[in-house]
Formats: structure tokens, sequence, C-alpha cells
């Protein structure tokens, strides 16, 4: 039997234990999940909150297709949930949840850190950050960016 794929982009608080149970499976001894939250912090500067614009018909329809990838990857017997806040966010605000459970822990942890690297890649989401000088500043998220590969190098080369 096919696993069961839940995305949802939202406008309210997303909630864990909810995506929790839309995963969870009597076959399926392993749940892992992911919650990304807004910190106080980046690249030094203080942070506080996080605006998230989404192209939802697109979004939907990339987390729809990674989730297929990964089921295909794993013969079906998975259960994913992928959810992403759309608004703005103090810090400590929840701004992604995956949720995955499968029968067994490794492929669960594999699935689970395979979606979220993939959805920081691919997912039409931006991510404007408001600091406490009053600034704010759009923000590249995902990891083959320029900025993110330019802070990593700063960080390897003075750490």
């Amino acid at each position: 039997m096919a696993g069961k794929i839940y995305v949802e982009i939202s406008e309210t608080p997303l909630d864990i234990a909810a995506a929790h149970e839309l995963v969870a499976d009597p076959a399926h001894g392993a749940v892992d999940s992911f919650v990304g939250a807004v910190r106080d912090k980046n690249f030094g500067r203080s942070v506080l909150g996080v605006s998230y614009d989404v192209y939802q018909p697109l979004a939907e329809n990339t987390l729809q297709n990674m989730c297929e990838q990964v089921r295909g990857e794993y013969g079906g017997e998975i259960n994913i949930y992928i959810g992403h806040y759309k608004g703005r966010l103090p810090v400590g605000g929840i701004s992604v949840i995956i949720a995955v459970s499968t029968p067994h822990r490794a492929e669960s942890f594999s699935a689970c850190r395979a979606l979220i690297e993939e959805l920081k890649r691919r997912a039409p989401i931006w991510k404007q950050e408001h600091y406490a000088d009053g600034d704010s500043e759009w923000v590249q998220g995902h990891a083959l960016c320029q900025h993110s590969h330019e802070h990593k190098h700063k960080q390897h080369a003075h750490g």
C-alpha cells in the first residue's frame, strides 16, 4: 500500500502533534520529525521576527513532488507531512514542520533529512528578516544560494 502524503502552506500556527497524528500508522515503528523555528540572531544581527512569502500553488506542487519522489525511493512504505508557515513569525515561532513515519528508524531519519534539504533547495519560499535596529532584509534561505555559501566560507576561514 502506498504511503500517505500531506502538504500544507498555513497562515495559522503549525502543530507538531497534529503532524505526528497525520503520519501515524500501526505498521510503522518510527516517526521522525524536523521543526524549524525563528532564531534570535543571524549573521551576528539581532532578529525580532521573520516574514515568509510563498508562491502557494507552485510551493504546494513542489512539496508534493518532493514527497512523491522520496516515497518512491522508500518503496511506498512511508507517510509524510510537510507544513510551512506563510506570514510573519516572532522569534521562536515555528516556520516548518516535517514529519515522517516508516516501518524502521533508519529510513525515517534519512527521509526527514532529505526532505528538509530539498525544501530549502527547491521550494519557492522567501524569508524576510526583521532586525532589532529597525532594518529588514530578504534572505535567501537555501543551502545553494550565494549568501549562504559566502557565510559558510567565512566561518571556515575564521573558525
